[in-house]
């Protein structure tokens, strides 16, 4: 096999200096190209790419402003590889990761993978707590902490690859963001093709957000998901509503603490809590980020979960159109 990278980029030059920096490192003993797709970003990464030219195999292009998932289409058009690794710009890559998904691939070959992602030390504490709160098995964030046990896994595209046989016969990345790469798994696996979690191929994905940021990140994740379940009824889950039942349970819990001194649920929201606090502090070793991980999970489900609920209400009850109903999601075709 060979890999070509393909790394989407806005506005984000420091990132690619630390991505790129990170593949010079790779103990993979073939070659490999990378390709840098530059979405209209008025800080270009440009000057980046060229401090690595004779270090590595590296191509850059610029396009007009259409998303990640089309500037990705866009780079996989552009390589020479027969198998495509997608970075998102804010991950770091240990040394091991090309040699890991050679090995994986070459033993268990499946037309697209995807792998874990973890936090460094040298990342801020709550970049940390957000690392935790979504790489938990106690939150939603299973999947991409590599703990999927059950059905298919569906790899997210900061760290993902596919072949380049999957990507003509898909045509790769549709037109909604976030949720084209559930979207894009869910198409594959109609086609035919499979996917699997290679776990020791992780990535350290800096997610370089702040509380703010990652609500509104976390908010589109919960609107996405009823938009793919009216699309693919079929893979539709009941876990899916966990985040907005879980709200809707906390605030009733308040109610009937305050109106009917009813302790019982709030009690259990505590346990919970409290078992979060305890499996982050064992996990960190930092009060801090436990503290920090309590706020990141709130936030988590309190953002998911209600754009999980405003979503299934306009789109699979009132019937509307996904991109007149939630257009923030769609990228101009």
């Amino acid at each position: 096999m060979y890999f070509s990278i393909i790394i989407p980029v806005y506005n984000r030059p420091d990132e690619v200096d630390e991505l790129l920096e990170s593949l010079v490192q790779q103990d993979f003993n073939q070659s490999y190209e990378i390709i840098i797709v530059e979405d209209g970003s008025t800080i270009k990464c440009d000057s980046i790419v060229e401090k690595y030219n004779e270090q590595l195999s590296i191509h850059y292009f610029f396009k007009a402003n259409s998303g990640p998932g089309d500037s990705r289409n866009y780079g996989m058009q552009k390589v020479k590889g027969d198998y495509f690794i997608i970075f998102d710009s804010d991950c770091i890559i240990p040394n091991h990761y090309l040699s890991e998904v050679n090995a994986a691939l070459s033993h268990n070959y499946t037309d697209c993978f995807g792998g874990p992602d973890k936090a460094l030390d040298s990342f801020s504490d709550i970049q940390k707590a957000i690392n935790f709160v979504m790489t938990s098995f106690l939150t939603t964030g299973g999947i991409r902490g590599g703990s999927e046990k059950i059905g298919k896994f569906q790899p997210r595209s900061f760290n993902m690859g596919i072949s380049k046989r999957a990507f003509e016969a898909s045509k790769g990345f549709g037109y909604i963001h976030p949720g084209e790469d559930p979207d894009l798994s869910i198409r594959l696996w109609k086609l035919g093709f499979q996917t699997q979690l290679i776990a020791n191929a992780y990535v350290y994905h800096k997610r370089r957000i702040d509380w703010s940021k990652f609500y509104i990140q976390v908010n589109k994740f919960g609107k996405a998901r009823p938009i793919l379940n009216s699309w693919y009824p079929e893979y539709a889950k009941l876990t899916f509503f966990f985040p907005t039942l879980f709200m809707l349970g906390f605030i009733g819990s308040i109610v009937g603490l305050l109106f009917f001194s009813f302790y019982l649920p709030i009690l259990l929201f505590i346990v919970y809590f409290v078992s979060l606090f305890i499996s982050s502090w064992w996990d960190n070793k930092s009060l801090k980020i436990a503290f920090l991980s309590l706020i990141a999970t709130f936030i988590q489900f309190y953002g998911y979960g209600f754009g999980f609920l405003k979503s299934f209400v306009f789109v699979q009850i009132l019937k509307r159109k996904p991109e007149s109903a939630i257009p923030e999601l769609f990228f101009k075709k």
